[in-house]
């Protein structure tokens, strides 16, 4: 006799923004009843919906569709979600292709990557991400390493989360000038790589303003490090 395989753990719910259509909320296997049942009703999961739907959500101009969200564990630390772990399908409606919404909303964010190996050659993936996520092609040699700029008992890094994770990010500047045609063509530039899920919409931002304009922290983190070395005259000069 065959053994009859169970039935995954799921639960339906309807979003406003999207009326008729109904989400699908399943466990992943190895996913017990009990903590299947806490995620759906952590405050985690609840916040990401609510993100989702709000006015600078993905969902909010119905160009995007969430179909499923697949709930695949979570750490609990001192009896309370620390990190709740799902994978979402969300899709652009346009082009059919799947999108990452890590936060639920648009984000104002800088160009950033990761490392593909371990040669450690930072400055060479900032120039590739910048041209990835707005088509500007930078040189090299006017990189300039904000980070560098830090105590070396640093390392020399920026540490965004030392109690939870060993992230460490080098930020750089690039001093150089572009034509007003450019910038103007760069407005509202979609970009970004689609067979991995980035949805990314170029925005020309003030300077002045930008620190007030997002809560992205690499933003707040570069807008800091480079006010103080500028102060300090710690920047090298133009050519």
């Amino acid at each position: 006799m065959s053994a009859v395989s169970p039935q995954p753990l799921t639960r339906s719910l309807v979003s406003p923004c999207q009326p008729g259509q109904s989400v699908e909320i399943v466990a992943a296997p190895g996913v017990s009843d009990s903590d299947f049942k806490n995620a759906i009703d952590s405050s985690l999961l609840k916040l990401w919906l609510k993100n989702l739907q709000s006015e600078t959500g993905i969902l909010a101009n119905g160009c995007f569709s969430l179909k499923r969200v697949l709930v695949q564990g979570e750490w609990i630390c001192s009896d309370r979600y620390w990190l709740l772990e799902f994978k979402a399908d969300i899709f652009d409606l346009e082009t059919g292709k799947k999108v990452r919404v890590p936060t639920g909303r648009l984000v104002l964010q800088l160009p950033a990557g990761m490392l593909d190996d371990d040669k450690g050659d930072l400055v060479g993936t900032a120039v590739r991400e910048v041209e990835e996520e707005t088509g500007i092609h930078l040189n090299l040699e006017d990189m300039v390493d904000l980070t560098a700029f830090l105590d070396p008992a640093t390392g020399c890094r920026v540490i965004p989360s030392p109690g939870g994770w060993d992230e460490e990010i080098g930020i750089f500047l690039y001093r150089g000038c572009v034509n007003k045609d450019v910038i103007t063509q760069l407005k509202g530039k979609e970009t970004g790589l689609h067979d991995r899920g980035e949805l990314i919409k170029v925005r020309v931002v003030p300077y002045a303003t930008l620190w007030h304009m997002t809560g992205y922290a690499k933003v707040l983190m570069a807008f800091a490090i480079y006010e103080m070395a500028k102060k300090e005259g710690l920047l090298p000069s133009k050519a």
